[in-house]
């Protein structure tokens, strides 16, 4: 409606050109047909105002001049003094100033998303961000119950503690670590003679445990510690204790050192040093090289991958260390049995492509904001490549677990169904560039993955199957005594073909047989 201000000049004769045929109409009484015609002309109009034509009502011109007081005064920041009582303008007021408790229904005020296009604006990004697929942070959600605490208390250090940790990537690096642990080829675990031979050790499995995760939750903090400022910058993030201030940096800091400290002198003293050697180098590449990496090349991606294959080599390498004849570094880590350990730990290193990528997809715009170059964002074609080769890598992966005697051969088509399910959605993944729900079809296909593949290896564990059925069908197992009598038959047979020194051989062959 189009109105000069004061609308009182809307009853002078050169006034009504100001006001359209509709709110004419509107302020009118009814009018014959004939009338009505008229009225796309101005001459007819004041012909009809002056002769036949019934007068405006002034009252409906009545909240225009209250919306004029209201303007001339609100300069003044005296708005509500000039609506009058009973006016529909000051019921809203009054209905606006009711608390939300009190139950009172007051009209929705006025607004522009309840206009059609706004809903359908909404609607679209409600679409769109169907596409976000991370999930509760839970150093967010402990920051948020130790805000609730007392300040200085027990109720507030232990979540804060917890939450820089970073509790569940924390206990991801603990399990894997343990599932390699347990994959470790030992022959007679299940016998009852177990004890006379070499055998996973509890107390060593506890002090992996209580290492690797000291070590983990000191990388965790350090990462926190170098970057509180681009923390406070993305949602994900910006509710960790640094950014909120419930510790302190030299807590935090204190908190690190203290961590790492205890875990590696926990994997030295309760395993072995190769192990702690490890522990150590994991801090070191996720704290002093992945953590500034981010804000310099993508290639930070492929450090944050080897950090994440190392636990699995750390749980290989724990087991290895109960059976090895020297104990030092070539021997757990370069001996011919100990290539199992580098294909879990490849397995894990392939497994964070799939599951970053896809993950980093639904946040790109915060991490090019806070200043990360990650490929999601830099180049989100190849975001989807690579997401896509290192899943394919999970077939030749599972094929060398068997090959080399880690599982059975038939874990290489159990874990078929799951790694083809990885590749669909990596394919869709790479050919959508993650949009139409792609990014979070291969996100939780990557999370369910990893527990499946890693359960079926524990599951399909090289003669676990074959000792478990003797034992429950008591059939008899070699001794010790039948195990120093093969091994004088091979001594025998290698001095009979010549393959040992001279006076060796025949002291052996004098050997009085049994």
């Amino acid at each position: 409606m189009i109105i000069r201000y004061p609308p009182a000049s809307a009853f002078r004769p050169n006034g009504l050109g100001t006001v359209c045929l509709s709110c004419f109409l509107q302020g009118a009484r009814p009018v014959s047909w004939s009338v009505r015609r008229n009225f796309s002309r101005t001459s007819n109009v004041q012909a009809a105002l002056t002769g036949t034509m019934p007068r405006l009502r002034a009252g409906y011109f009545s909240a225009n001049s209250l919306l004029e007081k209201a303007r001339s005064n609100a300069k003044r920041g005296n708005l509500t003094s000039v609506i009058p009582e009973g006016s529909s303008i000051a019921a809203e007021n009054e209905a606006s100033k009711l608390p939300a408790s009190s139950g009172a229904s007051a009209p929705p005020p006025t607004s522009t998303q309840d206009l059609p296009h706004r809903r359908r604006q909404a609607a679209r990004k409600a679409v769109a961000g169907a596409d976000l697929v991370l999930p509760q942070n839970s150093s967010s959600t402990l920051s948020e119950t130790a805000a609730q605490a007392p300040s200085n208390s027990i109720r507030r250090l232990i979540p804060v503690l917890l939450s820089l940790s970073k509790p569940r990537l924390s206990v991801l690096v603990v399990l894997t670590a343990c599932a390699s642990y347990s994959l470790y080829p030992v022959p007679e675990l299940l016998l009852p003679s177990a004890t006379d031979t070499p055998s996973l050790s509890p107390l060593t499995l506890l002090f992996l445990t209580t290492g690797t995760t000291l070590c983990a939750a000191s990388a965790n903090a350090f990462n926190m510690l170098y970057e509180p400022k681009w923390d406070a910058m993305m949602s994900r993030t910006r509710n960790r204790p640094l950014v909120r201030g419930l510790i302190s940096t030299r807590g935090a800091a204190l908190f690190a050192i203290l961590a790492g400290l205890g875990g590696v002198t926990a994997l030295y003293y309760g395993v072995n040093p190769t192990v702690s050697f490890l522990g150590a180098l994991n801090i070191v590449l996720y704290a002093g090289l992945y953590t500034p990496l981010k804000r310099v090349s993508v290639v930070n991606t492929w450090v944050g991958a080897i950090v994440g294959g190392i636990p699995p080599l750390m749980g290989w390498t724990a087991a290895a260390g109960q059976s090895a004849t020297h104990g030092d570094w070539k021997e757990l880590l370069l001996g011919e049995h100990n290539i199992g350990g580098w294909l879990l730990a490849s397995l894990l290193f392939a497994w964070q492509f799939p599951h970053f990528m896809s993950l980093s997809w639904s946040i790109r715009e915060e991490y090019k904001n806070a200043g990360y170059k990650m490929l999601c964002w830099t180049n989100p074609a190849r975001n989807g490549r690579v997401a896509l080769r290192y899943s394919i890598l999970f077939f030749p992966i599972c094929i060398g677990l068997c090959y080399y005697g880690v599982t059975e051969w038939t874990f290489a088509a159990t874990s078929l169904p799951v790694n083809i399910w990885l590749v669909k959605e990596a394919v869709r993944f790479w050919k959508l560039e993650g949009h139409k729900g792609s990014a979070r079809g291969l996100f939780w296909a990557s999370v369910w993955h990893l527990p499946v593949v890693m359960i079926l290896a524990m599951v399909e564990k090289k003669g676990m199957w074959q000792r478990v059925w003797r034992a429950a069908m008591g059939e008899p197992d070699l001794d010790e005594e039948d195990w120093l009598e093969e091994d004088e038959e091979d001594a025998v047979l290698s001095a009979k073909e010549g393959k040992v020194k001279p006076e060796v051989r025949a002291a052996v062959i004098a050997l009085p047989s049994r």
